[in-house]
């Protein structure tokens, strides 16, 4: 029967994944946040490390501070941009300006006990600011934050996630300006931009070297209570890494030519790694906005289908390996079934991104772990309940007359019960795995890669057509799933149509 090839099925795949991480462990991981800056610092890194002959691979947009940091310190990778302020008062949970002001080597000082290092200053100072529409600023007589707090007009702010979360953020900002505003829901920062020209938002955080700041009527608002931190741009990794093939990018990157990167990728559309590419190699960034076909058709494609596909196989068989037989029990044992649905059925109605977090948590680590896991998760409902309803669908007389015949309880189950209930389990499974195949694209916020990578990059830069060259590979390759699972299913049917015809012969 196929449910005996589960573990052929399962085995291969978690003995690739195995064999490809511990591979892997020589390689220095690169992670990145997910914003323009820090996916073109994590290739410039990536790019730099190469040319010097050090193997190296890009993980990007792991997420926010916290991930990166956590992945930091359990080595799942080695280095990552950051900024000196962010160091000192999310990392360090320091809250004096003064701490705020130190020089790298007393940054390494309170490091050192983690087992980090900050290292290869990189030549600009990237900090929060305020800003609002130039029209706005002007007609309200807004150049300060001071002159914000005092502004008895409402004004709708539009701040990032993590700005309204981090302890140099949102909170300590409104104590110390006696800011009166509500900060209202979160907006990732790469649509901040969009939504203030929209007019759908009137204030909004910025980092000072983003490119929008000098194409777009906005006024970055005067930090006239020096209440930010200076976020000078540096390479935090840990403690054991050598540096020195990356000393060659020490102040190489003042906020002129960042500013002019960023807006290649953000602005421009080019792809980060191509922008990197021309600073490594200090050519001139002009290769031009890329169209729908180029991107989808990118090299990286067959990297992120199989990435993708893995996820989807392995959660898909570690599900069914789970349901089927919670399944059986439910039909069994029927004071278990209502238990049962209510579980799976809770679990399915958690949002992703939270279940990620907590998977995270719960594992100790990022990438293809917690993604498997919340895969799995979400895999579970379909396949149980749709056990449950095939088995409970078999007539009870052919049960019957298979006991009295003599045949154990198990036999049953796998003579008659389940042949029976097959079309209906596997339509469970096909669910399964089409919704999955969507799903999946989500495992590249915990840095587990996939098609999600090109979504969630694009998603980083407002760019459309990135969004879509990893969108529409994903909705391709569900349409797949469904027309190879209906094919089985008329496999199986006629099979069975036939072995019922000989039977009858």
């Amino acid at each position: 029967m196929w449910i005996r090839l589960l573990p052929r099925l399962l085995l291969p795949l978690l003995t690739a994944w195995f064999v490809s991480t511990t591979h892997a462990a020589p390689t220095l991981q690169v992670g990145s946040k997910r914003f323009t800056e820090s996916y073109l610092l994590g290739e410039i890194v990536t790019q730099t490390l190469i040319a010097q002959g050090v193997a190296a691979e890009h993980r990007q947009g792991l997420g926010n501070t916290a991930i990166l940091a956590a992945a930091l310190r359990q080595g799942q990778i080695d280095i990552y941009p950051e900024y000196t302020g962010t160091i000192v008062r999310e990392l360090l949970k320091r809250d004096s300006p003064a701490d705020a002001q130190a020089p790298l080597a007393q940054l390494n000082t309170w490091l050192q006990p983690l087992g980090l290092k900050a290292a290869v200053p990189l030549g600009f100072n990237n900090s929060y600011a305020l800003a609002m529409r130039e029209a706005d600023a002007a007609r309200l007589g807004i150049a300060t934050i001071s002159e914000l707090a005092a502004s008895v007009t409402r004004l709708r702010p539009g701040l990032s996630h993590e700005f309204l979360a981090r302890a140099d953020g949102w909170p300590a900002l409104r104590r110390a300006y006696s800011l009166g505003l509500d900060p209202g829901s979160g907006l990732d920062h790469g649509l901040a931009y969009t939504a203030l020209a929209a007019g759908q938002v009137d204030l909004i955080d910025v980092y000072t070297t983003d490119a929008q700041l000098a194409r777009q009527p906005v006024r970055v608002l005067r930090d006239d209570r020096s209440f930010f931190p200076r976020y000078d741009a540096v390479l935090l990794m840990r403690a054991a890494v050598d540096e020195r093939p990356l000393l060659g990018l020490t102040g190489r990157l003042p906020p002129v030519q960042m500013t002019r990167l960023n807006a290649a990728a953000e602005l421009d559309g080019q792809p980060f790694a191509d922008v990197a590419r021309s600073f490594v190699r200090a050519d001139a960034v002009g290769t031009g906005r890329q169209g729908l076909m180029a991107r989808l058709l990118a090299p990286d494609l067959a990297g992120l289908l199989a990435q993708h596909l893995a996820l989807v196989l392995a959660s898909l068989a570690l599900a069914i390996a789970v349901a089927v037989p919670l399944g059986i029990a439910a039909h069994r044992l029927p004071r278990l079934a209502a238990p049962v649905m209510a579980v799976t059925g809770m679990l399915q109605t958690l949002p992703s991104l939270a279940l990620l977090a907590f998977l995270i948590a719960l594992v100790g680590r990022i990438g293809f772990a917690p993604a498997l896991l919340a895969l799995f998760v979400y895999a579970l409902l379909p396949i149980v309940r749709n056990t449950h309803t095939g088995l409970q669908a078999v007539p009870p007389g052919l049960t019957g007359a298979a006991l009295a015949l003599g045949l154990t309880r198990g036999q049953t189950l796998r003579a008659v019960e389940l042949p029976l209930a097959l079309p209906t389990l596997m339509a469970g499974v096909k669910t399964a795995a089409v919704t999955n195949v969507g799903t999946a694209t989500v495992a590249a916020f915990v840095g587990a890669g996939g098609l999600g990578e090109r979504i969630v990059a694009g998603l980083a830069v407002n760019d459309t057509t990135l969004m879509l060259a990893g969108a529409l590979p994903a909705a391709a390759l569900a349409i797949v799933v469904q027309l190879l699972f209906d094919a089985l299913e008329w496999r199986v049917a006629h099979n069975g149509s036939g072995e019922s015809r000989d039977a009858g012969a």
